[in-house]
């Protein structure tokens, strides 16, 4: 059998609050990513997910624990991996077409190749004809949509997703989330996909881990069974109700105890 995509082995992340105590965020993960999979997180207000994914990027590394990607042990960032936020992290300075090449020039990609690349994922992602745009000049979901094509562009291994829609009106998430379906569908990239959107979660995900409230843990494990291709209609199936009631139970009971903890 093929070793996963992603491996988290019992990751923890400690570390002392501005007032000097210590704060426990993350202890004994362990989850893996199979490759083509889109894997989603989703747990309570402040359970680690948003932390769990920047260790994945390598940009913290974890107290205790081991993260792979590979078979290959993940030290720092790499181009392995390619990350898209819910804040536009977009250049200001440069157009669409520059903003989505910037990983390739950093490479050394040859220019024809840059722009025959950055073509390919700008249309993907719908936005042709806006390739001399510049950031300002484009609306939330476009701006994501090019954060989107440039991450694809550099060929990542795994798509990291830290709640790239969360900021978005409520239609263009759902349009956002039907191109990334399609997109997905296309090309069977692995993804690990953050949120705290339960019916975001079911319609995208092929495994949804919940995560407990802090120190965050993986409470447990639900399989999307929903057939693909997927479309904004089965938010309303019984199957799919049937899910994101036993969701939105343990989350519930994770966000309870997190008040209750704070109560003592």
């Amino acid at each position: 059998m093929a070793a996963p995509k992603l491996r988290i082995d019992n990751v923890a992340l400690r570390f002392r609050s501005r007032t000097g105590a210590p704060v426990t965020a993350l202890e004994n993960i362990s989850l893996v990513v199979e490759d083509k999979e889109f894997s989603v997180i989703v747990g309570p207000s402040g359970c680690g997910k948003t932390s769990l994914l920047r260790l994945v990027a390598g940009l913290i590394e974890p107290t205790e624990g081991s993260i792979s990607l590979d078979n290959t042990s993940i030290n720092g960032p790499g181009k392995d991996r390619g990350m898209v936020f819910q804040s536009y992290t977009l250049f200001p300075w440069l157009t669409v077409q520059n903003n989505v090449e910037f990983g390739l020039r950093i490479a050394g990609i040859p220019a024809a190749q840059r722009r025959e690349t950055s073509r390919r994922y700008i249309a993907q992602v719908g936005l042709t004809g806006f390739e001399r745009l510049y950031p300002k000049q484009l609306s939330g979901g476009m701006m994501q949509r090019v954060a989107l094509a440039r991450a694809l562009a550099n060929a990542p291994a795994i798509l990291l997703m830290d709640e790239p829609f969360g900021a978005l009106d409520s239609q263009t998430r759902s349009l956002m989330q039907e191109m990334l379906l399609d997109l997905w569908q296309g090309s069977h990239k692995t993804v690990l996909f953050i949120t705290h959107d339960i019916d975001e979660s079911i319609l995208l995900g092929d495994r949804v881990y919940v995560m407990t409230a802090r120190p965050g843990r993986i409470k447990e494990m639900v399989e999307i069974d929903l057939p693909r291709p997927r479309t904004v209609e089965m938010l309303t199936s019984d199957a799919f109700m049937a899910i994101k009631r036993r969701i939105m139970h343990s989350i519930h009971e994770e966000a309870m105890r997190s008040v209750a903890i704070e109560r003592t």
